[in-house]
């Protein structure tokens, strides 16, 4: 049975195919258009998943789209007409579209599809699982769990911003739902978008951004206390009522109503360029401990109505790795596993497997450990070819190692020197973390690598910090973690052997000051309340990139690297070798491996020249 699953038209479009259970391929649309976010109908990624798993559209069982038009259009009526006459400037802009494109999903898919290739549209079949259902299929079938719990939770999809499920072999049972206008993960973005941030991707710098405030300071309890006796009721069970009197986002075209939010916290909305004041950070500080509380409150109550000793996780507050890390340490769940493209992305294999055991009734594969996602490397490859190809085409000089042993000890001593180094080797992965495939490497001994990579190879803000990769085997040498995270969705503490006393006043510092402060032996990977987003690297699931970490931990004593995405600001991370090069020539990094080639930059031409125009690169 081959079934291909789709998400598409709000943000991080994807695609994604499954063979008998199987997940074959999976990728986001940006990474081959190079759109960030592009939300498009992705057809690049469509194209690629048929490519790998060698069919033809008129060789699937069915196409898969992660939500429910119909069922979402009737929510945005039925929100009109409860807020009306509120509202009637968005209602004017938004159901043009609707009228025109999304109420005949059917047939614009139908013709995306033919676009691709041609099919007999007589016998496709089109599928459309809810959007809650499809997170909690993308997270429970490739678990390594018989039996477990599911807690999904994100902005909102039809009429769901929760759900409370319990699977089992094949299936999965919806047990309960927190429905619009009533969102942890809207909050977080009102948030987002208050605090000068992007919505729908500047989250996670939210997150970031909040252990820069100060926990005793007065103005972040007394924030904490505006968000709960002013914005929201917040219940024992993890539901929530959010104040509408306060937010736009249900029939507007903003978020948050910006003047009601100045009188309740004091200040300003903070504008993109406008630099982090104190009192920012302490506003960042209380949200995030607020949506910790109504994660830990949410899952209390999913162990509680489903009794299980597992949990999975998905949807895009579930991309909360310092949540997560918290929820994992209160213990009340055996095992925890997130699926590593939690927001809409992962909505594509979501949809995909559920109509594979939900519609189609299909009997599930028997659960792999550590899961059955191939470390989420199943996005394009590459050859050698590819990679020759690229330096014909840019003129660049580079380095051919027979032996991959070689390689990985040259480039371990480059890393060792201090110098900062581009990896893209294999399958890309899919959703929003680098893994060591399409990575920027560093070391994390390096006190000057954080400002370095943020702002020289970057480009983005100085506040936040970086992730370290960490052979698996070793974690608890320095985190004080012993399980595993290869998703890089889990936050935890750095080991207390490792970190520095902090100086006396150090809660009242500049934020600046605070940054550069030396808080541990691994500086660049330790964040401000000597936390770390780790990802273990397992030989298994990463051979290559194990072994990269154990010849540098031979020169160096430390397995553990800097591991950032492969791409700058603005952009998505890099997919082919020639988009590599041109970020590897656009920025201050000093190396660029791809495949079994090293490019230094050194070496490589100051100026490209191509059908008549001319790229100019600035280097030291």
């Amino acid at each position: 049975m081959n079934i291909l699953g789709i998400s598409a038209y709000f943000h991080d479009s994807a695609a994604a195919i499954l063979r008998d259970g199987q997940l074959i391929a999976a990728a986001q649309e940006e990474r081959f258009t190079r759109i960030k976010h592009d939300a498009a109908f992705p057809a690049q990624a469509v194209r690629y998943c048929l490519q790998e798993a060698g069919l033809r559209i008129d060789q699937l069982d069915a196409v898969a789209f992660y939500d429910k038009p119909l069922l979402k259009f009737e929510r945005l009526l039925e929100t009109y007409y409860a807020f009306a006459p509120r509202g009637w400037r968005s209602f004017l802009t938004g159901m043009p579209v609707w009228l025109q494109e999304k109420m005949f999903l059917k047939r614009a898919l139908r013709q995306e599809l033919a676009n691709i290739m041609p099919f007999d549209r007589r016998k496709l079949k089109l599928l459309f699982p809810e959007h809650h259902l499809s997170h909690a299929a993308s997270a429970f079938y490739p678990s390594p769990f018989e039996e477990a719990a599911i807690l999904t939770i994100d902005g909102v999809g039809e009429w769901a911003t929760a759900s409370i499920c319990h699977g089992k072999g094949k299936s999965i049972t919806i047990l309960k739902e927190l429905h619009f206008p009533h969102s942890l993960g809207l909050l977080y973005s009102a948030f987002t978008y208050f605090l000068g941030f992007t919505v729908n991707s500047g989250e996670y710098k939210l997150m970031g951004l909040a252990p820069y405030g100060n926990p005793q300071a007065p103005e972040t309890a007394q924030y904490l206390e505006t968000i709960r006796t002013e914005l929201v009721d917040l219940r024992p069970d993890g539901s929530l009522w959010l104040n509408q009197r306060y937010f736009d986002y249900a029939t507007g075209l903003r978020m948050a109503r910006d003047a009601d939010w100045e009188r309740l916290f004091g200040f300003a909305k903070r504008q993109p360029d406008d630099p982090l004041e104190a009192w920012h950070c302490n506003l960042g500080l209380a949200i995030q401990q607020f949506t910790e509380d109504v994660v830990l409150r949410m899952a209390r109550e999913t162990q509680r109505l489903s009794g299980a000793r597992y949990l999975c996780m998905a949807g895009g507050v579930a991309l909360n790795c310092v949540a997560n890390g918290k929820l994992q340490r209160a213990g009340l769940f055996d095992e925890i596993f997130i699926q590593p493209a939690a927001g809409d992305a992962g909505g594509a294999p979501g949809a995909a497997y559920a109509a594979q055991h939900i519609y189609f009734q299909q009997e599930r594969p028997a659960p792999q450990q550590p899961d059955a996602l191939s470390g989420s490397y199943l996005g394009p490859d590459f050859s050698d070819q590819d990679v020759r190809q690229t330096a014909r085409k840019y003129q660049a000089p580079c380095q051919f190692f027979e032996h991959f042993e070689d390689l990985a000890r040259h480039t371990a001593g480059l890393l060792n020197a201090g110098q900062v180094v581009g990896w893209v080797q294999g399958r890309m992965e899919f959703g929003p973390r680098a893994l060591g495939n399409r990575s920027i490497l560093g070391d994390p001994r390096n006190p000057e690598m954080q400002q370095k990579l943020n702002l020289k190879i970057k480009y983005r803000e100085s506040f936040r910090p970086f992730a370290p990769s960490v052979q698996a085997e070793r974690v608890a040498e320095y985190f004080d973690y012993s399980g595993i995270s290869p998703y890089m969705l889990l936050v935890h503490p750095v080991h207390p052997a490792r970190c520095k006393p902090l100086p006396p006043g150090y809660a009242q510092l500049p934020i600046r000051e605070k940054l550069y402060f030396l808080r541990s032996d691994m500086p660049s990977i330790t964040h401000i309340d000597f936390s770390a987003r780790i990802q273990t690297v397992h030989r298994e699931t990463n051979p290559r990139y194990w072994a990269l970490l154990e010849q540098f931990r031979q020169l160096s004593g430390m397995a553990v690297l800097v591991n950032t995405s492969f791409n700058v600001r603005g952009e998505p991370i890099v997919c082919t070798p020639e988009d590599a090069y041109r970020c590897f020539m656009r920025t201050d990094m000093d190396v660029l491996v791809l495949g079994n080639f090293l490019f230094q930059k050194s070496e490589q031409p100051t100026w490209l020249e191509k059908d008549g125009w001319k790229e100019e690169f600035v280097l030291d």
